[in-house]
């Protein structure tokens, strides 16, 4: 982009297909141009292909190297060798590409979050990892990362935390209060009943007292234990 690479093309022909992406193939629909473009497939043919790379299917794959390879001779005089190499970077790309419309909508959302993490980490860590509440492992990557950014995770506690992570001051430093609901085998059910006691009645004293102000219809033994 910035002109300290030089573009390279495998094929004048694609110099069209992806000037706007720096010789690079990003959209899906930079695959059917290229085929239609170089073979000569149809608008129609050009959509299977892209669906038989998508899919991993070997049988339609080779049927297309086929006709992509003849196209090329057929069209514009391409050496089998040179057509065997663009299809195998179309096959390659096919790995990764999205269609343009879903590339478009994935890069303003990443923009909109990048944002947030970088101007309201405390906040946006809260809100990842609120929508992950129950799943312990991508619960651990999470806290690895707050850790990483100097975010302090701070443990639950039954008078402080709420059902998902929060943020919390902690020593004027920022931090994020475990959730009650993410903790192993107590459940979100129990945790509201607990969460409701307590605003309504007050923080809890003991465990004397937690036992016997919380709701037994939703709190069970395994969740008190855990």
């Amino acid at each position: 982009k910035k002109g300290e690479a030089k573009i390279k093309w495998e094929h004048p022909l694609l110099e069209k297909v992806t000037s706007e992406t720096y010789g690079i193939f990003v959209y899906q629909e930079q695959v059917m141009q290229a085929a239609q473009v170089l073979a000569g497939y149809t608008l129609g043919g050009a959509d299977l292909l892209r669906r038989a790379m998508g899919k991993k299917d070997k049988e339609k794959m080779a049927k297309e190297r086929e006709k992509f390879i003849h196209g090329c001779k057929e069209l514009n005089n391409i050496a089998e060798n040179k057509a065997n190499e663009i299809f195998d970077l179309l096959e390659k790309f096919a790995g990764y590409g999205f269609n343009r419309s879903h590339s478009a909508a994935y890069a303003w959302v990443s923009y909109q979050t990048a944002y947030l993490k970088a101007n309201y980490p405390v906040e946006f860590m809260c809100g990842v990892m609120g929508n992950e509440v129950g799943k312990t492992d991508k619960l651990s990557i999470f806290v690895a990362e707050c850790q990483r950014m100097g975010i302090i995770i701070l443990s639950p506690d039954v008078n402080r935390s709420g059902l998902s992570f929060e943020p919390e001051i902690e020593n004027e430093k920022a931090g994020i209060r475990f959730g009650l609901a993410a903790i192993k085998n107590v459940g979100e059910v129990a945790m509201e009943a607990v969460v409701e006691e307590r605003q309504k009645s007050g923080t809890f004293q003991s465990l004397e007292d937690f036992c016997a102000r919380a709701d037994t219809k939703r709190v069970n033994r395994k969740s008190v234990e855990s």
